[in-house]
């Protein structure tokens, strides 16, 4: 997109990333949030989403002149409804604009009448005036005694109470006649400038005080919220956009299997500033990452000794085992200090297993699978489920800042694979349940682009709906989350069950379908590819 001049309050289309160009407005950023180094940008607030940005300003356009433009080659609901909300937006700025204009001659000739009439004649102007010095005396002291009164009754009050009424009106909220003519805030920036504790701040718990407090980490509302069942949650602020602002971790850090997700991490963790030496079995892959400023390490053993923190994220169980204590392996690294985050999808008992053996030699051991896909990954928008050693968890701040929205600290050992799996189970069931609905409609006559339509305007709408079908509809099943590897959790999150004794037919149902699409050679396809196994 071409450079612009633009100010505050302009009504603009802005580009994220890989997005498409969306309908925003230019505002005022949140307290604190300070502007990523480096180009000229804008902060943004998008319609018809929870979205909000730093974007750079050579991916800003105007709104009205490239309206049209936009309009031709975005067609999604989504979309639309975006437009739609800016219109609206456009309509009622446009009605106040005439109720101000209106309301303001209208006072212009109140004001007129009023001097008119209060206007004295020359001969009674004296007494007049005599008459207000003797009422202004009386007035002043009756105005002692309502003082006076005014305090008791302020004294009777609630310091709550008082402290509201006397409060002066926050910085940057509009004016009560200009309350209408603002995007709403997305719940993330209302929860971050509540209370009374500066935004973006670390803020301590009951049970824990915060340690080591960073107010770079704009990326994040750095809160922690202790539940009930222990875990800590880490909630986003805002998107990748304001990744800028995070101050990597000194540590030195190691990145073992650049697939699908870890391309993606990698790529985020250089950006940000941190030292990453990164591995892979298909040597080839580091190329990029060393062209990007990685350094190559030769085995994942060497890649361990070498770093302070090393991550990893392989493809399942066995392939976990293999690159801990197969040859040249992580565990010939591992010596008193030395830190291993596992981020593969697996299950309990195999991340348990590789906790016993990494601790048994001195080190310490986080596990940290991920929920999202290959595009999230790229945006550094994943969530991120940790358990394990909550120091170590502490240390990877930086680090999961740059990758992730969002992280949960779950607990022991185990915690995050069962929860990854539970996540997963749901997410795979409801792809097939998806591709089953497409077929049905298919075969009884009806169109698959309308019950896309209706399922976006009800309560189902959700991006990965939407994604999922536009796959099946245009018969694009481009890897973003292999078949094969949603058909290993749904099966592993069918064993977890197994294990307690609970039921999961709908799982064990979804499971079928897949391994199915599977039989049909769909494995590398992306899940949605699940679609095929219903018309063949």
């Amino acid at each position: 997109m071409a450079t612009v001049s633009l100010r505050l309050g302009d009504l603009v289309w802005g580009k994220l990333g890989r997005y498409p160009p969306w309908p925003g407005k230019i505002v005022n950023p949140p307290k604190d949030l300070k502007k990523p180094r480096g180009k000229k940008c804008f902060f943004v607030k998008f319609f018809g989403t929870e979205d909000h940005a730093w974007i750079k300003v050579e991916q800003l356009k105007p709104y009205h002149a490239h309206k049209e433009e936009m309009i031709k080659i975005n067609k999604g609901k989504r979309f639309q409804q975006a437009v739609d909300a800016v219109e609206e937006f456009l309509r009622r700025a446009k009605g106040k604009d005439q109720t101000s204009s209106h309301n303001s001659a209208d006072d212009k000739n109140r004001r007129n009448s009023s001097e008119e009439r209060s206007r004295p004649n020359s001969g009674d102007e004296k007494r007049k005036l005599s008459l207000s010095e003797g009422k202004v005396k009386k007035n002043m002291g009756e105005g002692k005694k309502r003082v006076s009164s005014g305090s008791s009754e302020r004294g009777s009050k609630s310091p709550l109470k008082r402290a509201q009424e006397q409060s002066p009106r926050k910085r940057g909220r509009p004016p009560k006649d200009e309350k209408d003519l603002t995007i709403p805030e997305s719940s993330t920036v209302k929860g971050v400038m509540a209370g009374p504790m500066a935004a973006f701040k670390w803020q301590p718990t009951v049970s824990e005080p915060v340690k080591d407090a960073d107010p770079h980490f704009h990326h994040f509302l750095l809160s922690q919220t202790e539940k009930e069942t222990g875990s800590t949650s880490i909630q986003a602020a805002d998107s990748t956009a304001v990744n800028g602002s995070i101050t990597p971790t000194d540590k030195k850090i190691g990145f073992l299997g650049l697939g699908l997700m870890g391309s993606g991490i990698v790529s985020n963790l250089l950006k940000m500033g941190h030292t990453v030496t990164v591995w892979n079995r298909t040597a080839e892959k580091c190329d990029l990452f060393i062209q990007e400023g990685a350094r190559l390490g030769r085995t994942p053993a060497e890649v361990v000794s070498t770093c302070d923190i090393t991550f990893a994220c392989v493809s399942d169980p066995k392939a976990a085992k293999d690159l801990v204590l197969g040859p040249s392996g992580v565990l010939q690294g591992i010596r008193p200090g030395k830190c291993y985050v596992d981020m593969s999808t697996v299950d309990a008992d195999t991340v348990t297993e590789l906790a016993q053996v990494i601790v048994s030699r001195g080190g310490r051991f986080l596990e940290a699978p991920v929920s999202g896909n290959q595009q999230l990954s790229n945006d550094g928008m994943l969530v991120i489920l940790a358990a394990g050693d909550r120091g170590l968890y502490e240390d990877c701040s930086s680090c999961f800042q740059a990758m992730g929205k969002t992280s949960f600290f779950l607990g022991e050992v185990g915690n995050a694979a069962k929860m990854m799996l539970i996540v997963n189970m749901v997410q795979g069931s409801f792809m097939a349940t998806i591709a089953e609905g497409l077929t049905l409609a298919q075969v009884t006559g009806q169109s698959q682009q309308t019950l896309l339509d209706i399922l976006n305007q009800g309560q189902l709408a959700s991006i990965f709906l939407d994604q999922k079908c536009q796959n099946i509809l245009q018969g694009n099943f481009k890897p973003d989350f292999y078949l094969k590897y949603i058909q290993k959790d749904l099966r592993l999150a069918i064993a977890l069950g197994d294990a307690v004794n609970h039921p999961t037919p709908m799982a064990a149902a979804a499971n079928e379908v897949y391994k199915r699409a599977k039989a049909l050679d769909q494995s590398d396809n992306d899940m949605s590819a699940v679609y095929r196994a219903y018309i063949h």
